[in-house]
């Protein structure tokens, strides 16, 4: 396909490679794993905004928003109920993505993939015939069973097959298909909501199952990663054969070297969960945890989950909150493309720091709106409604340029290969923690907060581009499995790791 490159190593070794056409197919299967989280994500907020939907299953929230002139615009959607249907799919995800540790790294990438697309089938079909909460719940747990498999083993596994030069661009591709899935809902919602009948909810939710059908065929032509052949029985002939038909060159001698030098490291880590909080990896444990509970506080749920109840909040009616929040989604699967491009030649950090501080302008600008020209009651004037649009789409394309694409990014790349499979699975499921806070929470801080919930989020805004600043090193062009010498160079982090190495060469040794 395109044209060689050779990766330089710490050594000034090479890594040879080619994008190959089984690189891109391989990468581009993967990666549609992120369609059924971002499709959730935009069918959960559209169907909760639908008036069939809600007169279905809560009634009373269809109740508050239709004939209760004395409530609050910021409170008529307040219900815990309503919030447990979207919020209940998070706890699922977060046990799920602590299980799918061990079976990603016993069985391998591919069969933690297929498990993510079989489970989220099923609750796509039990959630489009449902006809009561119980079987929401029920299809919402294996929805999340489906995410939490699918956001810990797809990261990992396009962060393994692609090369250096090029990881940037083919990891992004993960969040850029989350962003298709939520434009996707969200096309589909608009759609459903004129189904005569009131049935359009249905369509909305079962249609869950057509990007979890293609992700199930397409799998199963998928390689297995070299990493996880060489983890998982030593085949180091296979997995030479694979590295060098991803690569598209037979000289792939020094990958290899370092991919097996790093397995027998792997090897000896029997508990890995307990190795993970040892001094040498605070670095990626400490960025395991910050980033995913960052990128939860950027307030982008408010847009993502609720977009057409906050539009709705402003004035707008059904069909036109619903139609915003397509527009927002067709921003942000813009802007992550364009992030997929670039993030390999500029850098993370510079990414980072430009994003938030696109974000941060606009929640105050959103906010001050807000506040002063909407108030408790009645709407927003039109010239101020699409004012806030455009204010939101603004800001969905910083979160895009920056925490939505990176936010999955950066975690995958930083971890060696013995303690990679569980950094991912803690990555996750603290994302799912604050997706399910955030969740449960929102709705009664929109009511409390108002306008002021996004001076709330603003000020995690600036508090997250400040730690990116102090505390993450650039991690662009640098092999996996030589990430550790962006910690030894750190100001911050390299106290943790050169005090502890010697333990390192000692494991090393005793691995060699």
């Amino acid at each position: 396909m395109a044209a060689g490159m050779a990766i330089t190593s710490e050594e000034g070794q090479l890594y040879n490679a080619r994008i190959t056409w089984l690189l891109v197919f391989s990468c581009a299967i993967a990666s549609t794993g992120g369609l059924i989280f971002g499709y959730d994500i935009g069918t959960s907020g559209g169907v909760t905004s639908m008036d069939h939907f809600l007169k279905k299953f809560f009634p009373d929230v269809y109740k508050k928003m239709k004939e209760d002139s004395m409530t609050s615009n910021y409170c008529k959607f307040d219900s815990q109920l309503l919030t447990s249907f979207t919020s209940s799919l998070y706890i699922a995800g977060l046990v799920a993505s602590l299980c799918a540790s061990p079976v990603t790294r016993a069985f391998g990438r591919k069969s933690s993939i297929l498990l993510a697309g079989a489970s989220f089938l099923a609750g796509s079909a039990i959630g489009g015939a449902a006809y009561n909460v119980f079987m929401l719940m029920l299809a919402r747990v294996l929805l999340g069973v489906g995410i939490g498999f699918a956001n810990q083993s797809v990261p990992m596994y396009l962060s393994e097959m692609a090369p250096p030069k090029s990881r940037g661009a083919f990891g992004i591709g993960f969040d850029l298909c989350i962003a298709i899935g939520v434009l996707l809902a969200n096309l589909v919602n608009y759609g459903a909501e004129k189904v005569k009948g009131g049935w359009g909810w249905r369509v909305s939710l079962a249609l869950a199952g057509a990007p979890a059908s293609f992700l199930i065929v397409g799998a199963l032509f998928l390689p297995e990663t070299p990493n996880s052949l060489i983890e998982d029985d030593k085949n180091h002939e296979k997995a030479k054969r694979v590295l060098q038909q991803v690569r598209g060159v037979d000289d792939v001698q020094i990958e290899l070297d370092d991919l097996i030098r790093a397995s027998n490291v792997s090897k000896i880590t029997k508990h890995p969960f307990k190795h993970i909080i040892k001094r040498k990896y605070r670095p990626q444990l400490v960025m395991s945890i910050a980033i995913p509970f960052f990128q939860q506080l950027t307030g982008i749920n408010v847009i993502t989950f609720y977009a057409p109840i906050l539009f709705r909040t402003i004035g707008l009616g059904e069909s036109a909150s619903l139609m915003s929040a397509v527009v927002t989604g067709a921003v942000v699967s813009t802007t992550i493309f364009f992030t997929l491009l670039i993030a390999d030649k500029v850098g993370r950090r510079v990414l980072f720091m430009v994003g938030g501080a696109v974000m941060l302008v606009c929640q105050f600008l959103i906010g001050g709106i807000m506040a002063i020209k909407l108030g408790d009651h009645g709407r927003l004037s039109n010239s101020y409604g699409i004012l806030v649009l455009i204010l939101v789409c603004t800001y969905v394309a910083g979160f895009g340029l920056s925490w939505g694409p990176l936010g999955w990014l950066v975690p995958s790349e930083i971890s060696p290969l013995e303690i990679r499979s569980t950094a991912l699975s803690i990555r996750v499921a603290v994302d799912f923690l604050l997706l399910f806070l955030v969740a449960q929470a929102f709705l009664a801080m929109l009511c409390h907060f108002k306008a002021g919930i996004f001076f709330f989020f603003g000020g995690w805004v600036a508090l997250m581009t400040a730690f990116v600043y102090l505390l993450l090193p650039e991690t662009k062009n640098v092999p996996l499995e030589r990430m550790d010498r962006i910690w030894r160079e750190h100001w911050f982090w390299r106290r943790f790791v050169l005090d502890d190495d010697e333990d390192s060469l000692g494991t090393k040794a005793e691995a060699a």
